[in-house]
């Protein structure tokens, strides 16, 4: 399969794929004779989705070797990539509540908002500007 056909399949960017070749996430495939073109076998497709898939799950291009790594580890424990999991998860988690406490303090400013106020007296102006410390 070509490049592009991988492309469409996994649905991850043509430069993605050479970007992954690049870091070695996956191997580049050999031209075949008399077209130039390099075909990917299915393996390869099989770690493309892998990868997409990881990375979707908020892994780093970094974790995502390492859990490739441990997928071909015959004798590597499960535990090894739950605990990599559980990193990930509380690391959402953190984010999640980051992104809360900005949506509350955002509704908090909007609800001071007088819309028909010029800016001049813009509440949510007037707060950003009073957490300059000069």
């Amino acid at each position: 399969m070509t490049i592009g056909g991988v492309a469409a399949i996994t649905g991850v960017g043509v430069e993605a794929i050479r970007f992954y070749e690049r870091e070695g996430l996956i191997r580049q495939p050999e031209k075949v004779r008399g077209t130039g073109h390099r075909q990917y076998d299915a393996p390869t497709v099989k770690r493309i989705v892998f990868i997409r898939r990881a990375k979707d799950l908020g892994f780093s291009l970094k974790e995502i070797k390492e859990l490739l790594s441990l997928r071909v580890q015959s004798k590597a424990k499960c535990s090894s990539v739950r605990s990599k999991a559980e990193v990930k998860l509380q690391e959402v988690e953190k984010k999640l509540a980051e992104l809360m406490a900005i949506k509350s303090a955002l509704k908090e400013l909007i609800s001071c908002c007088d819309s028909e106020a010029t800016t001049a007296e813009c509440p949510i102006l007037d707060a950003l500007d009073s957490k300059v410390d000069l």
